[in-house]
């Protein structure tokens, strides 16, 4: 008769704590994704500059549920916290903008048209070339989005723009003293690193149809594209 051993009280912990955010986390993973390059977005507002934030605090959250080495992919959720925190308190937008052109904005459009060029004229329009097309489209939608954001932030007045990131904070679960309860949480041993096989199948499971949304919401995208040709 085949017997199973019941994993440690702290791995299920995880697990349930971890279905409790999961569908949240992927609305958010998915929306982090769009603004990375998979979507153009027609705009975007004060409020969706605060959701990217949480966003990535969410992953950051999933890493350490999960227990995912972070040797693998390092993420950037407890900055989010200090950048939702301090543009609160003392108003420092200017770090949130280093931030979003940090991470939106790293990427040569001149280098990633020179390899196109070259391709074409060695191989045609075959797959690596369709690749580093959707590669250009990509960096290009990325790098629109955050002139969106940077416009949505940039247009308001600082009292317009203080109400704005207070409201979405507050909708978003980050007021200041969230964002301290948050910070206590992540050193409390439900986030501590524990890589257990049940977490990992979890995590590959979750990855994987998270995947497969964004190969067909962008295969969608291209062929809306080649439509409208």
């Amino acid at each position: 008769m085949e017997t199973h051993t019941p994993f440690p009280p702290l791995v299920a912990q995880k697990l349930e704590i971890f279905e409790q955010l999961q569908p949240e986390f992927e609305q958010l993973f998915l929306f982090a994704e769009q603004v990375q390059g998979q979507q153009r977005f027609a705009t975007l507002t004060v409020a969706d500059v605060v959701r990217y934030l949480h966003a990535l605090w969410m992953e950051e959250c999933r890493t350490s549920l999960l227990s995912i080495s972070k040797t693998v992919k390092e993420y950037a959720g407890q900055r989010c916290l200090d950048l939702l925190q301090h543009w609160q308190i003392n108003g420092d937008t200017a770090s949130v903008v280093d931030f979003l052109t940090h991470k939106l904005d790293m990427l040569s459009l001149v280098e990633i048209t020179r390899r196109m060029q070259e391709a074409r004229t060695q191989q045609g329009e075959n797959g690596p070339v369709q690749r580093l097309v959707h590669g250009q489209r990509v960096m290009l939608n990325r790098s629109m989005n955050l002139l969106l954001m940077l416009d949505a932030i940039f247009s308001l007045s600082p009292q317009e723009l203080t109400k704005s990131v207070h409201a979405a904070c507050q909708r978003y679960g980050h007021l200041p003293e969230q964002i301290e309860q948050q910070r206590a949480a992540m050193q409390s041993p439900l986030y501590a690193y524990m890589p257990h096989q049940i977490l990992a199948e979890r995590n590959i499971l979750l990855m994987n149809t998270l995947g497969r949304q964004i190969t067909s919401h962008d295969l969608a995208n291209t062929n809306e594209e080649l439509q409208n040709e």
